[in-house]
Protein backbone atom coordinates (compact mmCIF):
# COMPACT_ATOMS: atom_id res chain seq x y z
CA UNK A 1 0.00 0.00 0.00
CA UNK A 2 1.10 3.65 -0.59
CA UNK A 3 -0.22 7.00 0.34
CA UNK A 4 -1.01 10.06 -1.28
CA UNK A 5 1.74 11.73 1.08
CA UNK A 6 4.25 9.00 -0.17
CA UNK A 7 4.12 10.06 -3.72
CA UNK A 8 7.29 10.49 -5.82
CA UNK A 9 7.50 11.18 -9.49
CA UNK A 10 7.20 7.69 -11.11
CA UNK A 11 5.32 5.84 -8.50
CA UNK A 12 2.47 3.28 -9.94
CA UNK A 13 -0.30 2.86 -8.26
CA UNK A 14 -4.42 1.74 -8.77
CA UNK A 15 -6.69 3.91 -9.05
CA UNK A 16 -10.24 3.20 -9.74
CA UNK A 17 -9.22 -0.15 -11.32
CA UNK A 18 -6.44 1.92 -13.59
CA UNK A 19 -3.10 1.78 -13.06
CA UNK A 20 -1.15 5.40 -12.74
CA UNK A 21 1.79 6.86 -12.18
CA UNK A 22 2.55 10.08 -10.55
CA UNK A 23 4.40 12.31 -13.40
CA UNK A 24 4.41 15.30 -11.00
CA UNK A 25 3.28 16.09 -7.15
CA UNK A 26 3.10 18.74 -5.09
CA UNK A 27 2.16 18.58 -1.53
CA UNK A 28 -0.29 21.98 -0.46
CA UNK A 29 -0.54 23.43 3.03
CA UNK A 30 -3.13 25.86 2.45
CA UNK A 31 -3.22 28.70 6.00
CA UNK A 32 -7.23 27.61 6.43
CA UNK A 33 -7.76 24.24 5.83
CA UNK A 34 -6.46 20.78 5.67
CA UNK A 35 -3.30 19.61 3.52
CA UNK A 36 -3.83 18.01 0.17
CA UNK A 37 -1.26 16.05 -2.25
CA UNK A 38 -1.75 18.16 -6.03
CA UNK A 39 -1.22 15.51 -8.45
CA UNK A 40 -0.56 14.96 -12.47
CA UNK A 41 -0.66 11.22 -13.60
CA UNK A 42 -0.07 9.22 -16.28
CA UNK A 43 -2.86 6.13 -17.36
CA UNK A 44 0.11 3.40 -18.05
CA UNK A 45 -1.89 1.42 -20.14
CA UNK A 46 -3.67 4.11 -22.62
CA UNK A 47 -1.47 7.04 -21.89
CA UNK A 48 -3.93 9.83 -21.18
CA UNK A 49 -2.95 12.39 -18.44
CA UNK A 50 -5.03 13.65 -15.70
CA UNK A 51 -4.94 16.00 -12.84
CA UNK A 52 -6.60 15.07 -9.32
CA UNK A 53 -5.88 16.06 -5.85
CA UNK A 54 -5.79 13.76 -2.98
CA UNK A 55 -5.65 13.81 0.99
CA UNK A 56 -2.58 12.75 2.15
CA UNK A 57 -3.88 9.48 4.06
CA UNK A 58 -5.88 8.59 0.91
CA UNK A 59 -4.49 4.91 0.92
CA UNK A 60 -3.81 3.18 -2.65
CA UNK A 61 -2.47 -0.15 -3.90
CA UNK A 62 0.89 -0.74 -5.36
CA UNK A 63 0.75 -1.25 -9.26
CA UNK A 64 4.08 -3.33 -10.06
CA UNK A 65 4.49 -3.02 -13.84
CA UNK A 66 7.17 -5.88 -15.00
CA UNK A 67 9.39 -4.89 -17.73
CA UNK A 68 10.98 -7.50 -19.63
CA UNK A 69 13.73 -7.25 -22.45
CA UNK A 70 12.96 -9.87 -25.46
CA UNK A 71 13.95 -10.27 -29.01
CA UNK A 72 11.55 -9.75 -31.79
CA UNK A 73 11.56 -12.71 -33.57
CA UNK A 74 8.88 -12.55 -36.75
CA UNK A 75 5.52 -11.22 -37.56
CA UNK A 76 2.44 -13.75 -38.55
CA UNK A 77 0.07 -11.19 -39.46
CA UNK A 78 -1.62 -9.18 -36.73
CA UNK A 79 0.62 -11.25 -34.52
CA UNK A 80 4.19 -10.16 -33.69
CA UNK A 81 6.42 -12.91 -31.66
CA UNK A 82 8.63 -12.39 -29.40
CA UNK A 83 11.48 -14.60 -27.34
CA UNK A 84 12.49 -15.07 -23.44
CA UNK A 85 15.77 -15.34 -24.03
CA UNK A 86 16.41 -17.25 -20.54
CA UNK A 87 13.41 -19.74 -20.95
CA UNK A 88 13.18 -19.42 -24.99
CA UNK A 89 9.30 -19.31 -24.34
CA UNK A 90 7.98 -17.54 -27.47
CA UNK A 91 5.50 -14.72 -26.97
CA UNK A 92 2.44 -13.69 -29.51
CA UNK A 93 1.85 -9.89 -29.58
CA UNK A 94 -1.40 -8.67 -30.75
CA UNK A 95 -0.38 -5.17 -33.30
CA UNK A 96 -2.14 -2.94 -31.12
CA UNK A 97 0.24 -3.20 -28.32
CA UNK A 98 3.07 -2.07 -30.82
CA UNK A 99 4.02 1.66 -30.18
CA UNK A 100 4.41 4.07 -33.60
CA UNK A 101 8.25 3.65 -33.28
CA UNK A 102 8.19 -0.09 -33.65
CA UNK A 103 8.08 0.48 -38.12
CA UNK A 104 12.00 0.82 -36.85
CA UNK A 105 12.49 -2.70 -35.52
CA UNK A 106 13.89 -5.68 -37.69
CA UNK A 107 13.82 -9.44 -36.67
CA UNK A 108 16.15 -10.52 -34.05
CA UNK A 109 16.42 -7.07 -32.08
CA UNK A 110 15.82 -6.78 -28.34
CA UNK A 111 13.12 -4.98 -27.57
CA UNK A 112 11.64 -4.59 -23.82
CA UNK A 113 8.02 -5.68 -23.35
CA UNK A 114 5.59 -4.12 -20.51
CA UNK A 115 3.27 -6.24 -18.65
CA UNK A 116 0.98 -5.54 -15.90
CA UNK A 117 -0.26 -8.55 -13.90
CA UNK A 118 0.60 -10.69 -16.94
CA UNK A 119 -1.07 -8.75 -19.75
CA UNK A 120 1.61 -7.54 -22.20
CA UNK A 121 0.57 -3.15 -23.01
CA UNK A 122 3.57 -1.97 -24.83
CA UNK A 123 6.41 -3.32 -26.54
CA UNK A 124 9.05 -0.41 -26.61
CA UNK A 125 12.09 -0.72 -29.09
CA UNK A 126 15.75 0.01 -28.56
CA UNK A 127 16.32 3.71 -28.07
CA UNK A 128 19.23 3.74 -31.14
CA UNK A 129 18.79 1.31 -34.24
CA UNK A 130 20.61 0.91 -37.32
CA UNK A 131 19.10 0.58 -40.19
CA UNK A 132 20.33 -0.20 -44.01
CA UNK A 133 18.69 2.24 -46.99
CA UNK A 134 17.30 0.26 -49.23
CA UNK A 135 15.31 3.56 -51.28
CA UNK A 136 17.08 7.31 -52.12
CA UNK A 137 15.90 10.14 -54.04
CA UNK A 138 18.80 11.27 -56.05
CA UNK A 139 19.98 14.42 -54.28
CA UNK A 140 20.12 17.62 -56.13
CA UNK A 141 22.84 19.90 -55.61
CA UNK A 142 21.82 23.48 -55.23
CA UNK A 143 20.75 25.04 -51.88
CA UNK A 144 22.42 23.41 -49.31
CA UNK A 145 22.68 26.63 -47.47
CA UNK A 146 19.26 25.30 -45.47
CA UNK A 147 20.46 21.91 -44.15
CA UNK A 148 18.59 19.89 -47.20
CA UNK A 149 16.93 16.59 -46.69
CA UNK A 150 15.69 13.79 -49.09
CA UNK A 151 13.39 10.73 -47.82
CA UNK A 152 14.59 7.86 -47.66
CA UNK A 153 13.25 4.23 -47.43
CA UNK A 154 15.06 1.58 -44.81
CA UNK A 155 15.23 -2.11 -44.83
CA UNK A 156 12.34 -2.02 -42.50
CA UNK A 157 9.91 -0.35 -44.88
CA UNK A 158 9.72 2.85 -42.62
CA UNK A 159 10.29 6.36 -44.44
CA UNK A 160 12.24 9.07 -42.91
CA UNK A 161 14.24 12.46 -43.71
CA UNK A 162 18.04 12.22 -44.12
CA UNK A 163 21.27 14.77 -45.43
CA UNK A 164 21.47 14.87 -48.78
CA UNK A 165 24.77 12.82 -48.85
CA UNK A 166 23.13 9.67 -47.28
CA UNK A 167 22.70 6.95 -49.97
CA UNK A 168 21.49 3.28 -51.45
CA UNK A 169 23.53 0.91 -49.41
CA UNK A 170 24.75 3.29 -46.34
CA UNK A 171 23.93 2.01 -42.61
CA UNK A 172 22.60 5.07 -40.68
CA UNK A 173 21.59 5.22 -37.08
CA UNK A 174 18.33 6.38 -35.92
CA UNK A 175 16.65 7.87 -32.91
CA UNK A 176 12.90 5.38 -32.17
CA UNK A 177 11.97 7.91 -29.77
CA UNK A 178 11.42 10.60 -32.68
CA UNK A 179 12.02 9.00 -36.05
CA UNK A 180 15.30 11.47 -36.47
CA UNK A 181 18.36 10.38 -38.20
CA UNK A 182 21.47 10.42 -36.11
CA UNK A 183 24.06 9.90 -38.10
CA UNK A 184 26.14 7.00 -40.79
CA UNK A 185 27.78 4.44 -39.41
Amino acid sequence: MVTAGDFKNGTTFELDGEVMQVIEFQHVKPGKGAAFVRTKLRNVITGSVIEKTFSPTDKFENAYIERKEMQYLYNDGDLYYFMDTETYEQLPIGADKLSDNFKFVKENMMCRVNSYKGNVFLVEPPMFVELEVVDAEPGVRGDTATGATKNVTLETGATIRVPLFVNVGDVIRIDTRTGDYIERV
